[in-house]
């Protein structure tokens, strides 16, 4: 049962926080054992790239392959999951929010996932493949590329998840605002910080030196910052009505 009151001990916190930990656990290993009879599948499907370019892939370990197996299993596993982990977060942090800011769980969780999924078939789709594209172009006589299943299954998971991590930025800041921490005009104010950011993330995040690729990765994030402002000042005032009266002193 959630707390109905916001003021809990330190300790309380780290208590709450091992359980929302452990459930998401739960939730992630649920939904790897219904991706894994997929992984194959997805492992084909993820190799097309390369193979259109006439290249093919190796495994330089007798464990090599049957682990990016399991890693592309939990790396299905992790969306598959993904609404049961956003509840966990939406349950972590209910006890900081009135009464009638609860029934947003539901909202919360649907479009949380569905923004996640949407990051990850943006790098999928659009961003890798050119990324791949682009570093592929360095084959000539003499240098031929001899690919890892398991270095080539890393690159592209660690940049799915940092997209659906970034198509999140919305969510997270309209959050933010409905709790009072921070404000939209503040989100507004610092708008030249991130888009500074931006450049910064996709230049350290994306693999290839071509503006092209960083843009990809810039663009998203700036008009999800630019969208989740607008949905802070929509959203994020449901506190300030409640808050702006000061108690009367009673009188001595």
């Amino acid at each position: 049962m959630p707390r109905v009151d916001d003021k809990m001990p330190f300790m309380e916190h780290l208590g709450e926080l091992r359980v929302r930990i452990m459930r998401s656990l739960v939730a992630l290993l649920i939904g790897l054992g219904i991706a894994f009879p997929f992984s194959q599948r997805l492992v084909d499907w993820l190799a097309r790239p390369i193979v259109k370019s006439g290249n093919t892939l190796v495994f330089l370990a007798v464990t090599e392959a049957f682990w990016v197996q399991m890693k592309v299993a939990m790396f299905l596993g992790l969306f598959i999951a993904s609404p049961g982990i956003l509840w966990q977060v939406w349950r972590f942090v209910e006890p900081g929010l009135h009464g009638r800011e609860k029934k947003y769980a539901v909202p919360f969780v649907v479009i949380g996932s569905l923004l996640f999924i949407a990051g990850g078939a943006f790098s999928l789709l659009i961003v890798t493949p050119s990324a791949i594209s682009f570093l592929l172009s360095y084959e000539r006589p003499g240098l031929t590329p001899m690919i890892s299943i398991g270095n080539y299954i890393d690159f592209l998971v660690k940049f799915t998840l940092a997209f659906g991590a970034v198509f999140e930025v919305p969510l997270a800041m309209v959050l933010v605002a409905r709790m009072g921490l921070v404000t939209p005009k503040a989100f507004a104010k610092n708008r030249k910080y991130a888009i500074l950011g931006a450049f910064i993330a996709a230049a350290i995040l994306t693999p290839t030196p071509d503006m092209v690729n960083q843009s990809l990765m810039a663009g998203p994030i700036i008009l999800l910052y630019e969208i989740g402002i607008v949905c802070a000042r929509i959203f994020g005032r449901a506190r300030t009505p409640a808050q702006a009266p000061v108690p009367e002193e009673t009188p001595a």
